[in-house]
């Protein structure tokens, strides 16, 4: 098992994975910073686990409408624009989060 150290949001992370699989483990990296840079820019410093937590929604929302998008016969899902309904989107996560946190 190979260790690569990728960089989000300023921070380093050691990051194990597949022998092999460093490049694309380090490109991942690259577009979920991306993705957690929008979200900080966004809302401001609210702690790095909110920011990936929020972050990871708006992947997991990219990846469920290219989905939609595929299974509807779209042919090719239609490129992502990270700042297309981010308010909406940011917003959507804060109530997430909220209904979460009371939940514990």
């Amino acid at each position: 098992m190979a260790t690569v150290t990728v960089e989000v949001n300023g921070r380093p992370y050691a990051v194990g994975c597949a022998d092999g699989q460093e490049e694309r483990v380090v490109a991942l990296a690259r577009q979920f910073d991306q993705h957690v840079r929008t979200v900080a820019g966004s809302v401001g410093h609210v702690g790095d686990l909110r920011l990936f937590l929020m972050a990871a929604l708006l992947v997991a929302d990219e990846l469920q409408e290219a989905r939609a998008a595929l299974a509807n016969g779209g042919g090719e899902a239609p490129a992502a624009d990270p700042d297309a309904g981010l308010a909406e989107v940011l917003n959507a996560v804060a109530a997430r989060i909220e209904k979460i946190a009371a939940g514990l």
